[in-house]
């Protein structure tokens, strides 16, 4: 597979449920053209680790979106199971669940596991160019760092070179 980091994020249009669980849309890659994005894939809907991740993402949500980046989240699940999902134990969030039914945008982002038809973790973080500036990937059963996450976007927003464990106020190297 090729790298995907420091190249243009593969096009994407998926349908979509918002936040609060009550409306569809439709999402692509050009809704976010001038911000930041954080893009998530998880497994599946109803499952134990993925709520963990959705509902962490979202109460740290207006962290993120002071930094100028929106937050998606996505799952080879229908909108309507993410629909049902919000309105049932997962509860509303910040930020919309979007459908990938097709598995066309796991497998373009190289995280679709193919003989099980799911996705892995990935996350991806997009610059307001659309080129994809951060790539994570994780096995099924291990979450993500919201903080780490956080991290990550501040210190690329820097344009800056960031040492090992660099944080928000640190210094950059030269």
């Amino acid at each position: 597979m090729d790298r995907l980091v420091g190249k243009q994020a593969p096009n994407f249009s998926m349908n979509a449920v918002t936040g609060d669980g009550k409306d569809f849309k439709k999402v692509n890659l050009d809704d976010y053209k001038g911000k930041w994005l954080v893009m998530f894939f998880y497994p599946l809907d109803f499952t134990f680790v993925c709520p963990t991740e959705i509902t962490g993402y979202s109460k740290r949500y207006d962290d993120f979106k002071k930094e100028g980046a929106e937050i998606l989240a996505a799952s080879i699940d229908s909108e309507h199971s993410h629909k049902a999902w919000i309105n049932g134990d997962l509860g509303k969030l910040n930020f919309p669940i979007a459908s990938d039914l097709t598995k066309e945008v796991a497998r373009d982002y190289g995280i679709l596991i193919e003989e099980e038809g799911i996705a892995l973790r990935g996350l991806f973080i997009i610059d307001p160019k659309g080129v994809i500036r951060y790539s994570v990937v994780h096995d099924l059963n291990v979450g993500r760092s919201v903080d780490e996450t956080l991290r990550v976007l501040k210190a690329l927003k820097t344009g800056g070179l960031c040492p090992i464990d660099w944080d928000e106020g640190d210094e950059l190297l030269d």
